[in-house]
């Protein structure tokens, strides 16, 4: 299928939107929250117990979450999560201009923002097959249309982030970021059609059975632990950037948005490569074990204590090696789960994964306290490093066992 055909259905075009809407709000967010508290009360560790308190949300509701996407389906959790969020996004401000202390009430909205978002990324994942089938080819070429919309706001959210704080404040971006949820709920709800349900089955379909799963499939089974280990890696630094633009560039918020905003760049130029070049020309797995490890080399630049755009260059080529093996891993993270099993397993991976980050996000805070940034930046690139080459060994291993097994069919 032609890049047009797909962008002429207009429930592609429509769920594009939603997300880019979304996910541009919250990567405001995830810049302005943490400068927010901060810059408030003046630590890092509880800037990162704010950042974590979601992680547990996350991982805490992650199976009662999995039992909401069942019942309702994908297209339902998408706008119910998207639509409740909102409010809970607008208390926090609204909390700091009333004059309340606003520490304790932070944590629980941002538990329970994290509650809410782990339906939500679960919902992200079934709902693309369900619009458009079980094809491989076609689903992770639309997986890449959609990461790499979504990557722009990687571009645009933290740009427009840092501006904000810079020219009026933390707390209207994170206004802007609630708008953001209504536009997305309401897009949702009006241009995107509700799936077919699954046809109900007698098997058991609850995290039990997807971890079941996940536990016996030759390659998820080390692909999930080793990918919530990586991303906890990126939480970590993330989390840090704040400090990292504080302490070496001037305490500039604009420079915190351009270095997030610059593996939005690479990220988007990977996924139009995948898109438009690679996915019909290299195997999925070919293509992640391939590449993958280029996410994690160019991060050894950040050790060196590297100018703003040096390390901008590195945290681009990080993005755009990000950018081509992701929409093959997410396809190959649906298509391998059977259809009435994508739930349970999508929700035990956020659960997962949930659980990882904040060992991350609690460590780094009094890390960033007591040593500042650089060892976190040197423990970010190794273990980016570790986890990317156990991916690309087990992929690798996998993807030959494949071609094996074909050609003893033929």
């Amino acid at each position: 299928m032609s890049d047009p055909s797909l962008l002429r259905r207009r429930p592609v075009v429509a769920l594009l939107t939603a997300e880019v809407v979304s996910t541009t709000g919250a990567q405001m967010t995830w810049l302005a929250l943490p400068w927010f508290v901060l810059v408030t009360s003046g630590s890092a560790t509880r800037m990162s117990a704010v950042v974590g308190a979601e992680l547990i949300g996350l991982a805490v509701l992650g199976i009662p979450g999995g039992a909401v996407l069942r019942r309702l389906g994908a297209w339902r959790t998408m706008v119910l999560s998207d639509a409740i969020r909102a409010p809970l996004m607008l208390a926090i401000p609204a909390l700091y201009w009333a004059g309340v202390d606003a520490f304790a009430p932070i944590l629980v909205l941002a538990f329970l923002l994290g509650a809410l978002a782990g339906p939500y990324f679960a919902a992200q994942k079934v709902i693309v097959p369900e619009l458009l089938g079980e094809d491989e080819a076609l689903v992770g070429r639309a997986n890449a249309l959609f990461q790499g919309a979504t990557r722009m706001t990687m571009l645009l959210g933290p740009v427009l982030g840092g501006i904000l704080i810079a020219t009026v404040s933390a707390p209207w971006a994170l206004v802007v970021d609630a708008g953001t949820y209504i536009v997305s709920a309401v897009l949702v709800l009006t241009l995107v059609p509700r799936p077919a349900p699954l046809p109900p089955t007698d098997e058991d379909v609850g995290a039990r059975r997807g971890l079941r799963f996940l536990a016996r499939e030759p390659l998820l089974r080390l692909w999930t632990p080793v990918f919530a280990l990586g991303d906890t890696a990126w939480t970590a630094f993330f989390v840090s950037v704040p400090v990292l633009v504080v302490t070496r560039f001037d305490a500039d918020p604009r420079v915190a948005g351009w270095l997030l905003a610059s593996f939005g760049v690479g990220a988007v130029a990977g996924n139009a490569a995948a898109y438009k070049f690679l996915l019909e020309r290299v195997s999925g797995l070919k293509l992640v074990a391939t590449c993958v490890l280029g996410q994690a080399l160019p991060l050894w630049l950040l050790t060196i204590h590297p100018s703003a755009w040096l390390a901008a260059v590195a945290l681009c080529l990080s993005g755009l090696a990000n950018g081509i093996v992701n929409p093959p891993i997410h396809s190959q993270m649906t298509l391998r789960v059977p259809p009435q099993l994508r739930p349970s397993v999508m929700t035990v991976n956020v659960m997962i994964f949930g659980l990882a980050q904040p060992l991350g996000v609690f460590g780094v805070g009094p890390v960033l306290d007591a040593f500042g940034p650089q060892p976190v930046l040197v423990a970010f690139a190794a273990v980016q490093t570790l986890a990317m080459s156990l991916i690309a060994v087990s992929t690798l291993a996998v993807h030959r066992s494949a071609v094996a097994a074909r050609g003893a069919q033929a």
